[in-house]
């Protein structure tokens, strides 16, 4: 999916071509990768998979080339392996932190904003005053009702939805 999104969007506005595409992946994401590309008419971008071996070790890495399926054996001490380690590790590092914001504004979303009465601003109010989701969660009515925006009725509400949950 990845790799026909991106490039059916590269062919469409005929921006320039890479010369390789590395995929995190052994054979079987390399003949996927190809597969796409073969479909786009860009058969002629060689594909480069780089899968843990079989001792999952860096260093140990296989790397496949997708026009003949031969796997290039790198030493572990290879710079060109190390560069392309890195490579890997970075786009590993974006997903892992992407990943991460997205769950956190999910969790942050899950229960205030589910709250009828709640928008943005009060949930920023809200975290603002008592120093985050925690001290929201802990909070008796009394405490919410004190948080200028909020009534004693949806005081109450939050109250009740937040130990309703846990």
């Amino acid at each position: 999916q990845v790799i026909r999104r991106r490039y059916t969007r590269v062919v469409k506005e005929n921006a320039t071509l890479p010369d390789l595409i590395l995929i995190d992946g052994g054979k079987g994401q390399v003949n996927a990768a190809q597969k796409e590309l073969d479909e786009l008419q860009l058969s002629n971008i060689p594909v480069l998979g780089i899968a843990k071996g079989p001792s999952r070790k860096p260093g140990a890495e296989n790397l496949i080339l997708s026009n003949n399926h031969s796997e290039i054996y790198c030493d572990s001490t290879s710079p060109a392996l190390h560069l392309i380690q890195h490579i890997r590790d970075e786009a590993h590092r974006f997903a892992i932190t992407a990943h991460r914001q997205k769950r956190k504004k999910k969790r942050i979303r899950s229960f205030l904003e589910e709250i009828e009465g709640i928008g943005s601003k009060r949930k920023q109010v809200l975290i603002k005053h008592f120093g985050g989701l925690q001290g929201v969660s802990k909070a008796g009515v009394n405490e919410l009702s004190k948080v200028n925006g909020i009534n004693k009725n949806l005081a109450k509400k939050i109250y009740e939805i937040i130990h309703d949950n846990t």
